[in-house]
C-alpha cells in the first residue's frame, strides 16, 4: 500500500480560501522591514500567501491586505510585480 504524500495547504490573505502551496505566491517581509516576492517559498521572514490569480491580487491591493498582514507599508510596485508574475504564468500555461 502506497502512502499518499501530504500536500501543504496555505490560506490566501485576500480571498481567505485554502489552496495547495504550489498554487500560491508568497510575499515576505524581512527582519529589516523589506517586502519582496518569494517565488521559492524559502526566504526567512514573515510571509503572506496570495492566490495566483489577478482577482486575488487586485482585491489585496484594494483592501491593502499585505500591509496589514506583514505589518509594514507595502509599495504599489509589489502589487505590479505580482500581477506581472501571474500574467507570465497564465501565458506559459496555455
Amino acid at each position: 500500500m502506497v502512502k499518499q504524500k501530504k500536500i501543504p495547504m496555505r490560506k490566501c490573505v485576500a480571498t481567505g480560501e485554502m489552496k495547495p502551496k504550489k498554487e500560491m505566491i508568497r510575499v515576505v517581509r524581512s527582519k529589516e522591514g523589506e517586502v519582496s516576492i518569494d517565488p521559492t517559498g524559502k526566504k526567512s521572514g514573515r510571509g503572506a500567501y496570495l492566490s495566483k490569480n489577478k482577482e486575488a491580487i487586485l482585491l489585496a491591493k484594494k483592501k491593502n491586505v499585505l500591509s496589514h498582514h506583514l505589518q509594514v507599508p507595502v509599495d504599489e510596485s509589489i502589487y505590479d510585480e505580482l500581477l506581472e508574475l501571474v500574467e507570465k504564468e497564465n501565458q506559459a500555461g496555455r
